[in-house]
């Protein structure tokens, strides 16, 4: 029973979060140690994609890497930005700068390695994959499997009205 009620707080506090479309006032440091204030995506007229990732999760990787096959054409249709919030800790963070040259990424990569923001969006496992778009959380998802960046596409297409 005990657990049972866990379950379901947890349940309860997520949709709360993701109910409220607000993202916390959190800043991050990007790669190049610049703080960037995660609220700011919020303001956006332009949808943007939180992907929660690490260095250590293989289905992140296989995520960031569909979509990074399809981002330009995303980009010019819905003038999405990605945000790729590394949940690495201090102990694998030094991977993360290496790995993202190494792919070529053309996104922002934010470092959360202390979970400042992980903690209050209730990111449990990555990958984990938000849309904002005007101020609202319009889509959660966690996991990946081959062909979800389609379903993702879908999602980000509707608020912008494609």
């Amino acid at each position: 029973m005990k657990r049972l009620l866990t379950v379901f707080a947890f349940v309860c506090f997520s949709l709360a979060v993701t109910a409220q479309g607000k993202l916390p006032n959190v800043t991050l440091k990007d790669l190049n140690g610049k703080s960037v204030n995660i609220a700011q995506y919020g303001q956006s007229d332009k949808p943007v994609i939180i992907s929660f990732w690490a260095t250590w999760c293989g289905p992140c990787l296989k995520e960031l890497e569909a979509i990074n096959k399809v981002y330009d054409k995303w980009k010019s249709e819905t003038g999405v930005e990605l945000v790729a919030g590394s949940i690495d800790a201090s102990r694998t963070r030094a991977r993360v700068k290496p790995l993202v040259n190494g792919k070529s990424w053309d996104y922002t990569i934010l470092l959360d390695e202390n979970q400042a923001l992980k903690r209050p969006m209730n990111v449990v496992n990555p990958p984990y994959t938000i849309i904002v778009h005007k101020g609202k959380i319009v889509y959660a998802h966690s996991g990946y499997t081959p062909g979800a960046e389609n379903d993702l596409y879908k999602e980000l297409k509707k608020p912008v009205g494609k």
